[in-house]
């Protein structure tokens, strides 16, 4: 199983979601390949937004070593499931689709605590700590559900 996590530049949601899950999942001894990616190229190699290293530094995991890249179209084969944030990246992957097959891997990470919901994680970017924190309690929920399945 290879599960990719994507968000708008890929410093704030998408690397905390691929940090809490790949951090699940180590805990329970899962060996499932956790990556994330973003659909705008201003942040290409850049870290994770230091809010988002410090909100998960609370909770003893490190993504240091995280650097921003691009959702291709070549991801639709890499992965197994592709899971976004809010409805622009639906949109986003949507249009990069190549078919039906590449549309049955997307869906809302926040679905699988309330399928068919699509209830949106908001983009702490603009905001303050607390939205960081706000934003790390939605992403531990879904990643604990994610680590907790059959995968």
């Amino acid at each position: 199983m290879k599960i990719l996590i994507l968000c708008h530049g890929n410093i704030c949601r998408s690397p905390m979601a691929e940090g809490i899950l790949k951090h699940k999942l180590k805990q329970q001894g899962k060996n499932i390949l956790v990556e994330s990616a973003g659909f705008e190229s201003y942040h290409i190699g850049d870290k994770p937004d230091e809010r988002t290293i410090q909100t998960l530094q609370k909770h003893q995991i490190n993504i240091l070593g995280k650097r921003a890249r691009l959702f291709k179209k070549n991801d639709f084969d890499e992965f197994d499931k592709i899971y976004f944030m809010d409805d622009n990246n639906f949109l986003y992957a949507k249009k990069i689709a190549r078919n039906s097959e590449d549309l049955k891997k997307l869906d809302y990470i926040m679905n699988v605590l309330e399928p068919k919901n699509n209830i949106q994680v908001p983009d702490p970017y603009y905001g303050g700590k607390e939205g960081f924190d706000s934003v790390y309690k939605m992403l531990d929920m879904a990643c604990q559900k994610i680590a907790d399945s059959n995968i």
